[in-house]
């Protein structure tokens, strides 16, 4: 794939911090594309620089070297081209659920009638029609994570980056997500950007999976996930699944440190 070509490219990205006198290389030479439309996960112990990665291609913090180019364009902060879901929901206590999925329309200056119809329609993509007037505090936990994700999505990203989104989630809860998190990723056509730690969750969500390692952190191998979509719960129970998933386990813990 060539540079233009990507939704997403990384070039000869490295990330440092100095701590207490010390220099830590958090990324080190960080080299991938990302194509238009594709779910692309990034998995690997904790340390390894996922989220920094992720802070980095939402502009909240500036490379040490290289760059980030998103549709073309160098990254020099953060923009409504890319929408960012974090591990917690975020939500604002006083708003509804209608009132949070505005909220980054509103800081966009969109006209209300627009404003409304959009937010709207991304509360029934989430699949949270009839609950506009909740408050967070009426929701479940998988449920204000619909609303987290419906508020991202409102400003039409190209890129979602997601960080860890499922994480304070049960298991059952978790799973359905990954399953809503599918469809409505494909309804919306977005490219999206999804950290883990779960070794399942990476195989069953990505089109490709990253493996980073650790110690500093980096990029050791990019696994396609031929499996065809849409991709029932059963998929997790075959042979192929496995195989991807004892795969990167085995990259992990060869590269782990």
């Amino acid at each position: 794939m060539t540079t233009h070509a990507a939704a997403v490219a990384v070039e000869d990205l490295g990330m440092e911090f100095v701590s207490r006198g010390r220099r830590l290389v958090a990324l080190q030479d960080i080299a991938l594309d990302i194509a238009p439309g594709e779910f692309f996960v990034i998995v690997g112990p904790s340390g390894c620089g996922k989220t920094t990665l992720l802070r980095l291609l939402q502009g909240l913090a500036s490379p040490t070297r290289g760059r980030i180019l998103v549709g073309g364009q160098p990254v020099t902060g953060p923009g409504p081209d890319r929408g960012f879901v974090f591990q917690q929901d975020a939500l604002y206590p006083w708003r509804t659920v209608l009132r949070n999925v505005l909220l980054g329309l509103e800081l966009q200056g969109a006209p209300r009638a627009t404003a409304r119809a959009r937010a709207q329609a991304m509360i029934e993509l989430v699949g949270l029609a009839g609950f506009e007037q909740h408050y967070p505090h009426e929701l479940s936990g998988g449920m204000r994570q619909r609303v987290n994700l419906a508020r991202a999505l409102a400003i039409e990203p190209a890129i979602l980056l997601m960080d860890e989104p499922f994480a304070a989630l049960d298991a059952l809860t978790r799973e359905t997500m990954q399953h809503e998190l599918l469809r409505i990723a494909a309804a919306a056509g977005t490219t999206v950007v999804f950290i883990t730690h779960q070794i399942d969750e990476s195989v069953f969500l990505g089109d490709r999976v990253a493996v980073f390692a650790t110690n500093p952190g980096r990029l050791q191998e990019i696994i396609p996930i031929e499996l065809p979509r849409p991709r029932p719960a059963g998929v997790k129970q075959t042979a192929e699944f496995q195989s991807h998933v004892a795969r990167i386990v085995r990259l992990i813990g060869t590269y782990h440190g």
